[in-house]
């Protein structure tokens, strides 16, 4: 439950403390006394998004703190899956915002998401204000409030696994359908390139090794005319390399017997003389090697012009992209040749996943539809017992076109408020005040499931007066025996009803007028009863009806 609600620097309040009893409170005040703005600054703590707008004007930051008793609602499990400190009996939820747009949470003094605080705001207080009777259209809302009162979690959590895995292998299927269909429009291109690629049995490094052979054999005259003007010089029958270096060895030995240093000179030029006729015997080789062979020029040329096409076609500059490109190719062709395997297991698959969820969403289905005839008949008997005795309520229930995350049911709440009149989507009907009745209804009828620690009724008795005020405070006492119930009213006949009276006020100050509460004395809840049954001016009588009201609704 909620024990406190700290406020500081927001809207029109400057600092303000409210202390919250168990049981059930009532919340009055004047038409723009500042009712709504803690109920603002409570979302915020519940998990709205902030904006710098919420501010008091002139401040750099505003600050709300909330203290929650939870010493019995079982929530360490969600505390520990979202790693926050969990103390126990107390939760502490502050938000900070700043001028700048900055927000921070904090739960227990610890930094937290936003979205874990709304999760945790979801499991500590339900807020029910007059803009939410328009989601009694949204199938979602129809649905969660029917899986609330059937307790239908663990079955829904069930579902929720299987649709997972289900749609994971959906997603796949489509994807290698979409994936065939444009490989197979490829596929002939494909084949054409790969057996282009393969035909030509490329070698990593043939491209250099024929390409430097065609230069041999293009220039095979001008390389035998070098070599043997090369072997000439060297050993040549005039004056040649080997001549002289024979002639100068011969002379460097006929030195060795006078001088000795000369050794050197000797091994030296013997060295000279053997690395010389060595480079000669190569040549000669090089020169008997080499010769013009024009049918093995016009094999090169037609091979590298092969290699070239090749590469030209495919964009690269080098046999080794080629056979990578072959390589890609090659791997592509067996994806499409095993595509059509994979996508048989995966149909299989499917057809398999497919027949579990369906009947998992036909257990939940079931799970909610045998819920409904005692949430019909529970609405039916609190309309009549709210005035509505002809009231008519009924649940239809028809199978979407495919399955979503929440099951296979489309729900439509059908209601007729006379009996003279069809039943019809709620979503037509015209009274405030039958719309109002009705949704307090399915509101107490959840609470009831779900025993959430609070819920708030921000002026659900709208379009209500008289008995039916009267009754519609009793509901929310009867609710307040098993949760905390705050409820923001402008009738008097729900304010007596309450265990505890805050009044929302606006006084003005030397400097700017603020919004504050206080809670009310009796004294104080007879003189406010009192305003609210006559108006602007208390008259004694109002003052006797409050007193009489009181008195009716003391424990």
């Amino acid at each position: 439950m909620l024990k406190s609600l700290y406020i500081n620097n927001y809207a029109l309040i400057d600092e303000l403390k409210i202390e919250f009893d168990k049981g059930f409170s009532v919340i009055t005040g004047e038409t723009g006394a500042g009712k709504s703005i803690i109920l603002g600054a409570l979302s915020l703590i519940l998990g709205q998004r902030a904006e710098n707008k919420y501010i008091k004007q002139g401040e750099a930051k505003c600050t709300i703190e909330g203290v929650f008793n939870i010493s019995v609602y079982e929530l360490h499990p969600f505390f520990e899956a979202n790693d926050m400190v969990y103390d126990g009996d107390e939760c502490i939820i502050r938000r900070e915002i700043w001028a700048s747009g900055k927000s921070r949470a904090f739960v227990n003094d610890s930094p937290v998401y936003l979205n874990h605080l709304k999760e945790l705001g979801d499991r500590l207080i339900d807020v029910h204000s007059q803009h939410e009777n328009l989601s009694l259209n949204d199938n979602l809302f129809q649905l969660t409030l029917i899986d609330s009162i059937a307790k239908t979690s663990a079955v829904k959590q069930k579902y929720g696994a299987y649709y997972h895995a289900y749609r994971l292998v959906e997603k796949e299927l489509t994807h290698l359908h979409q994936l065939a269909k444009k490989n197979k429009e490829e596929e002939d291109y494909l084949r054409f390139q790969y057996d282009s690629l393969s035909e030509a049995h490329l070698s990593a490094d043939e491209q250099e090794d024929l390409e430097a052979e065609l230069e041999t054999i293009t220039h095979a005259e001008e390389i035998k005319s070098g070599l043997y003007k090369l072997t000439n010089l060297l050993s040549g029958e005039e004056q040649s390399v080997e001549n002289g270096l024979r002639q100068a060895l011969e002379s460097a030995k006929s030195l060795q017997k006078f001088l000795t240093a000369s050794q050197d000179l000797v091994a030296r030029i013997e060295s000279a003389y053997i690395d010389m006729k060595d480079v000669r015997q190569e040549a000669e080789r090089m020169f008997e090697n080499v010769e013009f062979n024009p049918d093995r020029q016009q094999l090169i040329e037609d091979r590298l012009s092969i290699i070239y096409s090749l590469q030209q076609k495919h964009s690269v500059t080098t046999v080794q992209e080629l056979i990578a490109i072959f390589t890609e190719i090659a791997a592509k062709l067996q994806n499409i040749e095993s595509m059509d395997e994979r996508i048989e297991e995966l149909e299989k698959e499917f057809t398999d996943k497919e027949k579990v969820v369906y009947a998992e969403a036909t257990v939940l289905s079931e799970l909610r539809k045998s819920a409904v005839a005692a949430i019909e008949k529970n609405i039916v008997d609190q309309l009549a017992y709210l005035g509505m005795p002809n009231a008519r309520f009924q649940i239809i229930f028809a199978d979407k076109k495919q399955l979503d995350a929440t099951g296979k049911d489309t729900i439509s709440f059908m209601f007729s408020a006379n009996k003279n009149t069809q039943l019809q989507p709620i979503s037509q009907i015209a009274s405030g005040g039958e719309i109002s009745r009705l949704m307090l209804t399915l509101k107490s009828l959840v609470a009831g499931a779900t025993a959430l620690p609070t819920i708030i009724f921000d002026e659900v008795d709208t379009g209500t007066s008289g008995e039916i005020a009267d009754k519609m405070g009793l509901i929310m006492r009867k609710l307040s025996h098993n949760m905390q119930v705050l409820a923001i009213t402008h009738l008097p006949q729900i304010a007596t009803k309450g265990d505890a009276h805050l009044y929302v006020y606006k006084e003005d100050t030397t400097e700017s007028t603020v919004t504050t509460v206080k809670k009310l004395s009796m004294t104080e809840r007879i003189e406010e009863i009192a305003r609210m049954l006559s108006g602007a001016e208390t008259t004694v009588q109002a003052l006797e009806n409050a007193k009489v009201m009181l008195k009716t609704y003391e424990k």
